[in-house]
């Protein structure tokens, strides 16, 4: 281009590219915003959710991408959008049609269940908006309830009927069909496990003659399908990788009855090559080897790799790495059909413990809660100590439910807690009668309060006259005496008791103090002062009864240690309590003796659900200085604190008329088998063993047992835990009952 011509040119261009440059920065932009058809609905609901902006340029993308979320509310049947011109922008209209409301929700063809009952499997009332996915939920809801109950036939239909543009009413048209039970699960392709086996984690199972008290016996459509995934995870857990579970097979049997066959290919069976850990840095790797359960040459487990990422990653976590993560890697070799594993792992970064927020607790005081809290703010993180203050803040006895929910914060590596706990009623007037298997009929009154002023503290105050005896208490603790960490109790108590040759009465006080060391530990030493009367002594009685006529007067103290690891004091599933007691008296008083008792309890979980416990207990005591152990000092084994079965003091020395005198020593052995019967209401039932005795000085120690078995049921109620239990004599000698039935409220042993 010649120069002068571009010198014209050039003037041209600017104006020209200064002209685009100001048309694209004057690009119309949007003035309004209006939404129209909102009946009930916020209107301001609906523009947080835009992405289009009012001042801003029109993009076509942000208002299809705002039909798409305001659709995603679940409130709409339709929605339009008109752009219409407005003063150099644009006016953007949101014509929206709302979803009627549902007035009247109804049930047509239900004979066997009542409308009330399917309401509350329904969970749709009248005022839902009429959501046609909700409303199929909901028929899907009503025929797995059905299922459950045995009617494989019903039929569910949702019938929406238009009363105007806003209302409608919904009929649930049901077809019950009869009841169909399963008659048999037929097992078929399986080899290595045995049908019992199978049988055994499956949740559907046949019905049987004792299924109308435990239900089951039905078909259950969603329960199936887990059912299957539990085979294939029993597969897993021996080593069949290749398992493969199909589809089960409904074979109906009339209208009645119906057989459900579900096949397996198991494949071959995978064991264990080797095992490695990588990523991590800072936990030793022999530490984190000692974990792993998982071993060479060892069939493949799933539940066992499950534990071990489970085991190491607890390991992080109590050592502040709270977003520790183990990826285990399963390598199998199909030729050699075995598998390598290989944990590997993402540590992050220590994390410390943030804020500690407290709520819930409109009575209980801060401090009360915040005590038990093993882990201080600024402390490390540490999931063992987490664990541990949830069991002691359900350990307290104050709260329906209790939850200690971790919250990390990546950008300060720390964690707050939230502790939320829901506080129940911690005390109760009893006024009334009942009937013990041990006194007969009883009056009872009882003021109790554990949780006195939200501090923690626990006061009592009770009476009890029966058949055969009375008592009065008002007792006093103080878990955190003077808001130092050491108890301190006192209680008065006066007691009047018939036995079989004499009676009693007695009147005294105690005084104790306690401080816990350690986490589990809690040593502690009382004094007690008590006046003792024996009178009413039978001619025909003893001895060793009548040489102990009067009045007489003990003067005590008891310091006891204690370790307790169970993981609740009420229902306890797992963990153990071990005490060692030692009783002295003879510090004043007429009385002189000592009394050793060591009492060891345990408990394991089976099963998910189930639990053993076994316990046992040594006594031993002697009088002092000559003089005689007092007869209400004595071991007396039999009942439902000891060997169930027997009447009080039966498996141990006896007089000449055959009532029981105590003994020096005791030994008793009690196993028991807990397992849940409705857990919703807290309800379990035991099956038991128990052996036993009481010994005199001159008898062997050990020697002549005494064996009972029996079952029973345990209710952890609103005002506490009732048990009720059945034992049965296994070697019954005259003048013994051959079983016995005991009830008593109070703390499970």
């Amino acid at each position: 281009m010649k120069p002068k011509v571009f010198q014209k040119v050039l003037p041209l261009l600017l104006i020209m590219f200064m002209f685009v440059g100001i048309s694209a920065s004057q690009e119309p932009l949007v003035n309004v915003i209006e939404i129209k058809g909102l009946r009930r609905i916020d209107e301001g609901a609906l523009r947080a959710k835009m992405s289009q902006k009012i001042g801003e340029p029109l993009v076509q993308e942000k208002i299809s991408e705002d039909i798409k979320t305001i659709f995603k509310m679940g409130y709409f049947d339709d929605i339009k959008v008109d752009i219409e011109p407005l003063e150099g922008g644009y006016k953007v209209i949101f014509v929206i049609k709302e979803k009627p409301t549902i007035i009247k929700v109804d049930f047509q063809g239900n004979r066997e269940f009542d409308d009330s009952k399917l309401r509350e499997i329904a969970t749709i009332n009248p005022g839902a908006l009429a959501d046609i996915a909700l409303i199929n939920d909901v028929a899907i809801k009503l025929r797995s309830f059905y299922e459950g109950e045995g009617f494989y036939h019903v039929n569910i239909v949702p019938v929406v009927k238009k009363i105007s543009e806003e209302e409608v009413t919904l009929t649930y048209q049901i077809e019950e069909g009869k009841k169909v039970k399963i008659r048999n699960i037929i097992i078929k392709g399986n080899r290595f496990l045995s049908t019992k086996k199978i049988k055994k984690v499956m949740k559907v199972e046949e019905r049987k003659i004792y299924s109308f008290i435990v239900g089951g016996g039905y078909f259950k459509r969603e329960e199936m399908k887990a059912d299957i995934e539990r085979i294939k995870d029993l597969y897993y857990d021996h080593g069949y990788l290749n398992v493969a579970v199909a589809e089960p097979i409904i074979e109906l049997i009339g209208k009645e009855a119906m057989d459900i066959i579900i096949n397996i290919s198991e494949g071959q069976q995978y064991n264990v090559s080797s095992f490695d850990v990588t990523g991590n840095e800072a936990i030793p790797r022999e530490e984190l080897i000692r974990l792993i359960k998982l071993k060479p040459k060892k069939p493949f487990s799933k539940s066992v790799l499950k534990g071990d990422v489970a085991s190491i990653t607890d390991r992080y976590a109590n050592h502040g790495y709270a977003l520790a993560v183990v990826s285990p890697e399963v390598i199998p070799d199909e030729d050699k059909k075995m598998v390598k594993i290989v944990y590997r792992i993402t540590e992050g970064e220590k994390y410390t413990i943030g804020r500690i927020n407290i709520t819930g607790n409109t009575k209980t005081r801060d401090k009360v809660i915040r005590r038990e809290i093993r882990l201080d703010e600024g402390d490390v993180f540490n999931a063992a100590l987490l664990k541990r203050s949830y069991e002691r803040l359900n350990n307290l006895q104050f709260f329906e439910t209790v939850e200690i929910i971790p919250s990390p914060k990546v950008e300060t590596k720390e964690v707050d807690l939230e502790v939320k706990v829901k506080e129940k009623p911690t005390g109760f007037l009893s006024i009334g009668g009942g009937y013990s298997s041990v006194d007969g009929f009883i009056g009872i009154i009882d003021i109790t309060q554990g949780n006195l002023f939200g501090r923690g503290q626990y006061l009592k105050l009770r009476g009890q006259i029966g058949g055969k005896s009375t008592f009065y208490e008002f007792s006093f603790k103080d878990p955190w005496f003077m808001d130092k960490p050491i108890s301190f109790g006192t209680s008065i108590y006066r007691t009047e008791r018939e036995y079989g040759n004499f009676d009693r009465k007695s009147s005294g006080f105690e005084l104790s103090f306690g401080k816990s060391f350690w986490e589990y530990w809690h040593k502690s030493i009382a004094y007690n002062f008590e006046r003792t009367t024996i009178f009413n002594v039978k001619p025909d009685a003893s001895v060793v009864v009548k040489s102990q006529e009067g009045k007489r007067t003990t003067s005590s103290i008891s310091p006891a240690i204690v370790r307790d690891t169970r993981d609740s004091f009420i229902d306890p599933t797992r963990g153990s309590r071990n005490s060692l007691s030692l009783t002295i008296a003879g510090l004043g008083g007429t009385n002189a003796f000592i009394k050793v008792l060591l009492d060891s309890g345990w408990y394991f979980p089976l099963f998910d659900v189930t639990s053993i416990h076994f316990r046992t207990r040594i006594g031993y005591a002697s009088g002092l200085f000559n003089k005689e152990l007092p007869l209400y000092e004595r071991y007396y084994v039999g009942g439902i604190y000891t060997v169930r079965g027997l009447n009080y003091g039966d498996a141990g020395p006896k007089d000449v008329n055959n009532e029981p005198l105590g003994g020096e020593k005791e030994l008793i052995f009690n196993a028991e088998y807990i397992f849940p019967i409705l857990s919703e209401f807290k309800l379990k039932g035991v099956v038991f063993f128990d052996a036993g005795r009481a010994y005199d000085k001159h008898e062997t120690f050990g020697s002549d047992l005494r064996y009972t078995t029996g079952a029973g049921i345990r209710w952890i109620s609103p005002i506490g835990p009732i048990r009720i239990e059945w034992g049965f004599n296994l070697d019954k000698r005259a003048g013994e009952p051959s079983n016995k039935v005991e009830f008593t409220f109070g703390t499970f042993f």
